[in-house]
């Protein structure tokens, strides 16, 4: 695919963008529509986003679709949710197949329903072998759960015998839903609101964090371009001081 004119290299970067996907409730409310429908053009603009990244150099998208602690909203509408899951895989696995993406699943699979858990499942296994684009979706995930999550796997692995030593930031880092993966560069998060909302807590230790104002059911490749073009104008230190190399050599 050639990269629209103006649009970001690769080597530009950001290689990974995450997204928190918020305000499908208020674009449904301010329509006076039902919460569900916010949530099913919530779906189309996460189709639209995700056809429009590569063209951005972007090689990475992950998605907050579903947090440990959504569970707490009413029945109705978690179930509307799961159904969504159901037919956005139903609609478009063949596609991401076809396109040559590969779909990874971050978070907890216990509690899923099984038929959901079987989806996901489906989906990571027919996309493995695609290595054009990368979409992780974070579903029943909490960045708190996964960082707990990865400490006992480690401590597991001690008391089988098949690790030693004190964890570090390399062994912690491994046992994330994202290991593998690479490094998260910018955080986007949608509707106006500014926090991470437990998304992606021990990766945005160093990734650029991007507000936009826009509801969700509305994003698109243009709203990411903004994002990205944001990124591209921060100076990323990591910690150090960017020297200039005029000054530097005089």
């Amino acid at each position: 695919m050639t990269a629209p004119i103006g649009a970001p290299t690769p080597e530009a970067g950001p290689r990974h963008v995450a997204l928190i996907m918020d305000g499908n409730g208020r674009w449904a409310q301010a329509r006076g529509l039902p919460r569900a429908m916010g949530h099913r053009e919530g779906v189309q603009a996460l189709k639209r986003t995700v056809q429009g990244a590569a063209a951005l150099g972007i090689e990475c998208l992950t998605v907050f679709g579903f947090s440990t602690e959504n569970w707490r909203r009413p029945a109705e509408e978690v179930s509307d949710l799961m159904g969504l899951v159901r037919s956005y895989v139903a609609s478009d696995l063949n596609r991401l197949e076809r396109e040559g993406v590969r779909v990874r699943v971050l978070g907890r699979r216990d509690g899923l329903p099984a038929d959901i858990s079987a989806i996901i499942d489906r989906a990571e296994r027919t996309t493995a072998r695609n290595d054009r684009f990368l979409l992780q979706v974070a579903f029943n995930y909490g960045g708190r759960a996964d960082i707990v999550d990865a400490v006992q796997a480690h401590v597991d692995r001690v008391l089988a015998g098949q690790a030693t030593g004190p964890i570090d930031e390399h062994s912690l880092g491994a046992g994330l839903s994202t290991a593998g993966g690479p490094p998260v560069d910018v955080i986007v998060r949608t509707s106006g609101e500014r926090r991470l909302s437990n998304f992606l807590l021990w990766e945005a230790a160093y990734a650029e964090l991007v507000y936009q104002d826009v509801l969700w059911p509305d994003y698109g490749p243009e709203a990411l371009a903004d994002a990205v073009s944001q990124y591209r104008s921060r100076d990323r230190r990591f910690g150090a001081v960017t020297v200039d190399p005029v000054l530097a050599a005089s």
